[in-house]
């Protein structure tokens, strides 16, 4: 499922940058190709789902026996890969097996006594022979519907990817998406919901609109195209105009323009997805601080004084209220970044902003030539530092005076 594989790329995306360590990222890297390759629609667009099965058996497409590893691999080297990856005569899913790691490579250095660097070719090594055998057999069918929700929560989770990782083809198939849906998925200034074998249908709901606005935005920090965040904004006052509640708060699920129906629903609860209206929430908050409009406050304010009771009697239902509530009791650190884009020093900055877990923040980049006052009144009469990348930290209501050494910075964002 899309709406599975896109958190789980933004998830561990962020425990990378929590704990430095390789396997997370690994594991994004091999998601995203797998997403690239089978999910990716040619012209942008990631497809809904791929099925567990294929002619009619469970799992079909993705098991292995252990005589089929044996042979594929050579015996010495399949006797390593199928320990490491709990291959066995008997199985573990129906007389089969699932490759699960249940050594790393340094445990199974240790257990054949060899070099971890030998470990490792070896098993990249299996899986590129593995998959290339496994390429032959009949695919399971795949859901080629490409949702705006969905597609949404996947901008998210490739501009978590973009920011741990140099590997271009991942900002372009965000790129190539974003434009997808604005060519296909755009009518009369409406999102539609659904696009498949070139015919775009029904108007998009609440989740359409707020979670492709948070992939929008996510992707805006990751790159500093300023053209994300003003489609995101776009998009808020479309939502504003069609889902608001005007006589209570919060977001109904079907807008104005949708068929009328005898009651509509409000969102709230996480369920297999986030909530339409915590997203909701979470981007009026976010374009609040970008932009200043005070409206786009107090929307996100009602929503969250709504909902506050529920937050504290049910909190495993509002995961992603909990999360906008948070950002917006502890005000995010509005991080902006004075440079030349084309600066390999502002781009070598701006990698190591990525590279931290920092889940309450803003992050603009000011071309040195740009009067700051536009981006906030409290960095008026405040510039670039010696020609050298600059950064100004704010954070409720206080700015940092200029920073130019990382070390500094880091201690400043962390603290």
């Amino acid at each position: 499922m899309l709406y599975d594989k896109a958190p789980l790329v933004r998830i561990y995306s962020q425990v990378h940058c929590i704990t430095r360590e390789a396997l997370f990222k690994e594991v994004v890297d091999e998601t995203m190709t797998y997403l690239m390759r089978e999910m990716l629609h040619s012209e942008g667009g990631f497809y809904s789902t791929q099925d567990a099965d294929s002619e009619g058996e469970e799992g079909k497409f993705f098991v292995w026996t252990e005589a089929e590893i044996g042979r594929i691999l050579g015996e010495e080297s399949s006797e390593i890969f199928c320990r490491m990856y709990d291959v066995s005569e008997q199985g573990n899913f129906e007389d089969k097996n699932i490759l699960h790691p249940i050594l790393t490579p340094e445990q199974a250095s240790k257990f054949f006594r060899r070099e971890v660097k030998e470990i490792q070719s070896l098993v990249s090594d299996a899986k590129r022979k593995l998959f290339r055998e496994r390429e032959k057999r009949i695919k399971p069918f795949r859901d080629e519907k490409i949702l705006t929700s969905w597609n949404g929560l996947m901008l998210s989770g490739v501009a978590a990817a973009i920011k741990i990782s140099p590997d271009p083809a991942y900002l372009e198939a965000a790129n190539r998406t974003v434009d997808f849906i604005f060519a296909k998925l755009f009518s009369d200034g409406r999102l539609l919901h659904t696009y498949k074998d070139g015919q775009a249908k029904i108007l998009g709901y609440l989740d359409d609109y707020a979670f492709l606005a948070a992939g929008l935005l996510d992707l805006f920090e990751a790159t500093s195209d300023r053209s994300k965040l003003d489609r995101a904004a776009e998009l808020a006052e479309i939502m504003k105009a069609e889902f608001a509640d005007e006589t209570g708060s919060g977001f109904f699920y079907t807008g104005r323009s949708h068929e009328r129906l005898i009651a509509q629903s409000k969102p709230v609860f996480d369920g297999s997805i986030p909530s339409g209206n915590a997203v909701a929430a979470q981007v009026l908050l976010r374009l609040y601080h970008y932009l200043g409009k005070e409206d786009y406050l107090r929307r996100a304010e009602a929503v969250l004084q709504t909902y506050y009771t529920a937050m504290e009697s049910q909190p495993f239902g509002f995961a992603h209220m909990l999360g906008a509530l948070d950002f917006y009791l502890e005000k995010p650190k509005e991080i902006v970044l004075v440079g030349d884009k084309k600066n390999p020093a502002t781009t070598e900055l701006l990698a190591k902003i990525h590279s931290l877990y920092l889940p309450n923040m803003t992050l603009q980049l000011a071309a040195p030539d740009e009067p700051l006052e536009k981006i906030s009144t409290l960095l008026a009469g405040k510039k670039q530092i010696e020609g050298r990348p600059t950064v100004y930290v704010c954070h409720n209501f206080t700015c940092s005076r200029p920073v130019v050494e990382w070390d500094e910075l880091r201690q400043l964002l962390e603290a």
